[in-house]
């Protein structure tokens, strides 16, 4: 049975069991809905590194045999009035470490006053101090114990005051600025993509379905995510693009299928002939589609890191789901409905595309002049790739926040006052080290130091800077030394995440050593996670490449179409991510989005953006050229088959792409930097490829190539999946000689299916 027999007969199978259909998803939905609901709190708030890093293995031995770690909570103290060394503020200060000593899960806390006024913990001016700790655990545990411990310390003497930065502070931050944040994107995007529904259906009974698919794929992939918590972690980054991405391809595929089930009936056809018409044509298309999407997702899989799986988690499951519903639950409602489908008419619309209109007329003007739209479009989307080649990729630090953060606030402070290795230090961890070894530990910690970039190397002997041993109180250096080990404290004088960060732990790693260490710490963190993903890149791009490929050949059964396809993506990506470069790399637009541009962008995300973009594009590709594929097979020439399906299409693809960039830019108004990375990049991603790309190279390239459009190896000739035997082409009527029928107006039908 090929493809066509087979969504006939799932459209005959679905229509005479509609009812139970619905039935039956409406309790699948509640039991999906009440077991997914928890997700989110069983999801990781981590998942940036791989746990065979060594910046990774150094933090575990670190915390698990050495007991110690890097401080992730810093209490930055200002005495409101005079010096931190009145006796009124060193004994509040005194106490509000021993307070926070006693909290649960705090260990390694001392602060200035503890140890004895140790310099390093003071500004030159006196007027700050800090107290500094390590909330044990995972960075799950961290982010959840953080806002007790901060709770349980109370009320602080009026002699000071006292902000709380560092690691855990931040990260706890960004998780809960994010949860708020897609909240309220949530509230602007649905009702503006409710009206955009209506303004393209002018039914809102047609309005509706998008929306209802939509949460069929969202709450079922919810409850994906919760199953899939019991095997692996799960980012809850993961459920931020299952709303977004199931919503946006609900809409896409609904589009498709309302609207050609619409047409049908226009036609004439009755409610079940033209459920078969609609699956056979625009039900190969949704399911080639959700295919596409879920394979260029599936890509992600490769990278070691849990963040970028968990998204492969989520957007296959909310395609291939957005897709069933597409296939199954949505036909199971347009049988119930029939006629009705149109029933509520906000405002009279034409139910058809006319044969001649905005869309075709563009196709033939582009055609006309092929080789023109080409050298002019490849050339502004060059220009707008350019900045592309600058790309720096970096790491989450606290600098994704909105300046206007208290907690951003503060660690703004702990930067200019302490310097910016002081929460980036480099933890250069050396197990089995004994006593017996203090001498080789103090020599190599002295020869660290001298190393360029490096403020001071803090060990278990005592401070170096630049070569130089200074006094510092025994209780200070007794955290690094314990039975299992030693570890050395590297603060960088440079920004520990810029390039001259990741030379100094290069240069750590590769030097000489008395003993084998481990180089750990934000700086190797860094390094480590931008490397992993460096070697995983080519299999991924790879993938990607060859299963898009091998997919749209079985659905097109043309060698070019897939190259054409693959070719245009990598332009339109490109200029995609040239213009993030410009924007949130070089900060051009820094003050209108109000974001810190750090000189880079967060290495996990250009390879997110990258796979969602590409499985977007590839959807609006499968849309259109199956129209034109259609029309093809239906024996009329290239030049009218691709404006034929550019007319039918165009429209529903240039739909489907705004309400999805209002959907994507809604998390624009997220206070998250990478967020708004996301939500920009996408937009213009998905505008650029359904005006631009489809618009326009598309008709250019298809009219350039005509007949090898459709060339296939001898093998694979003849009859594709589920379509007739192509027809010879290039000797028919051009587009404007084409009959234009009468255009079907929506008139409210009150008749029974």
């Amino acid at each position: 049975m090929n493809l066509d027999r087979a969504l006939r007969a799932l459209a005959r199978f679905v229509f005479a069991h509609r009812r139970a259909i619905v039935a039956v998803t409406a309790v699948g939905i509640v039991a999906a809905g009440v077991f997914g609901a928890q997700v989110t709190k069983r999801t990781s708030q981590g998942g940036f590194d791989a746990s065979t890093e060594q910046s990774i293995r150094a933090a575990s031995v670190l915390q698990s045999d050495l007991h110690a770690g890097q401080p992730n909570l810093i209490l930055l103290v200002t005495a409101r009035h005079g010096s931190v060394d009145s006796s009124a503020v060193a004994a509040a200060g005194r106490g509000l470490t021993a307070r926070l000593a006693a909290e649960p899960h705090m260990a390694n806390v001392m602060s200035y006053w503890s140890l004895g006024a140790v310099p390093v913990l003071r500004t030159a001016d006196g007027d700050q101090a800090l107290i500094v700790g390590r909330i044990v655990g995972n960075q799950d545990e961290i982010v959840r114990r953080e806002p007790a411990i901060i709770a349980g310390l109370g009320q602080v003497s009026n002699t000071m005051t006292v902000q709380a930065g560092g690691f855990g502070p931040a990260f706890q931050e960004v998780n809960s600025v994010v949860e708020h944040d897609l909240i309220r994107a949530e509230m602007i995007a649905i009702p503006l993509t409710i009206i955009l529904l209506l303004f393209v259906f002018g039914s809102a009974i047609a309005a509706l379905m998008p929306l209802t698919i939509g949460g069929v794929a969202i709450v079922g992939t919810l409850a994906v995510l919760r199953l899939l918590t019991g095997f692996t972690p799960v980012s809850v980054f993961a459920v931020n693009l299952t709303t977004a991405l199931g919503l946006g391809l609900a809409i896409d595929y609904s589009l498709f299928v309302v609207s050609r089930f619409r047409e049908e009936l226009a036609e004439g056809r009755g409610v079940e002939a033209a459920l078969e018409t609609t699956l056979a044509t625009a039900g190969r298309t949704v399911a080639g589609s959700a295919l596409t999407v879920a394979a260029a997702l599936s890509a992600l899989l490769v990278f070691p890191l849990m963040f970028l799986q968990s998204f492969a988690y989520a957007g296959i499951a909310v395609s291939l789901l957005a897709g069933l519903a597409a296939l199954i639950v949505l036909p199971a409602i347009l049988g119930l409905l029939g006629h009705r489908v149109n029933k509520y008419t906000v405002w009279r619309r034409s139910v058809r595309p006319p044969a001649v209109g905005f869309w075709s007329r563009t196709a033939a003007l582009v055609m006309r002049r092929p080789v023109v739209v080409i050298v002019l479009v490849v050339g502004c989307l060059a220009v707008l790739g350019s900045p592309f080649l600058g790309l720096k990729l970096g790491y989450l630090d606290y600098r994704v926040l909105p300046p206007s953060n208290h907690v951003r606030q503060t660690n703004d402070l702990l930067t200019t006052e302490f310097g910016s290795g002081q929460g980036g230090a480099l933890a250069v961890v050396a197990p089995g080290v004994g006593s017996s070894q203090q001498g080789e530990v103090s020599a190599y910690g002295k020869r660290l130091s001298l190393l360029a970039g490096v403020a001071r190397v803090d060990t278990e002997t005592g401070v170096f800077v630049h070569g130089v041993q200074v006094p510092m109180a025994a209780g200070y250096l007794s955290q690094f030394h314990s039975e299992h080990g030693t570890w050395l404290s590297v603060v960088p004088s440079v920004d520990p995440l810029s390039p001259a960060g990741e030379h100094l732990v290069t240069e750590i790693r590769a030097g000489p050593k008395p003993f084998p260490v481990l180089v750990g710490g934000l700086p190797a963190q860094f390094v480590d996670s931008n490397a992993v993903i460096a070697s995983q890149l080519p299999l991924a791009l790879g993938l990607i490449a060859a299963i898009t490929f091998f997919l749209l050949l079985f659905l097109f059964r043309s060698l070019l179409i897939p190259i054409k396809a693959l070719i245009l993506n990598v332009l339109s990506l490109s200029a995609t991510f040239g213009a993030m470069v410009w924007i949130f790399q070089q900060g051009h637009l820094s003050g209108l989005l109000d974001f810190t541009a750090t000189g880079s962008l967060t290495a996990t995300m250009p390879i997110l953006m990258f796979c969602v973009a590409f499985g977007l594009s590839m959807d609006y590709e499968v849309m259109l050229i199956s129209r034109i594929k259609e029309r093809h097979d239906q024996g009329h020439d290239t030049r009218d088959a691709v404006a034929t399906g550019l007319q039918q299409s165009g429209r529903i693809i240039t739909a489907a792409a705004l309400i999805m960039s209002v959907v994507l830019l809604a998390l624009v108004s997220s206070g998250i930097s990478f967020m708004k990375l996301f939500g920009v990049g996408l937009t213009l991603a998905v505008l650029m490829d359904a005006f631009v790309i489809r618009g326009l190279l598309v008709p250019a390239f298809m009219r350039l190539a005509g007949r090898a459009n459709w060339w296939a190896p001898r093998f694979m000739r003849g009859r594709g999946p589920g379509l007739p035997r192509s027809s010879p082409d290039d000797g028919r009527a051009p587009p404007h000689q084409v009959p234009r029928p009468r255009p079907a107006v929506l008139v409210p039908d009150r008749s029974s299916s």
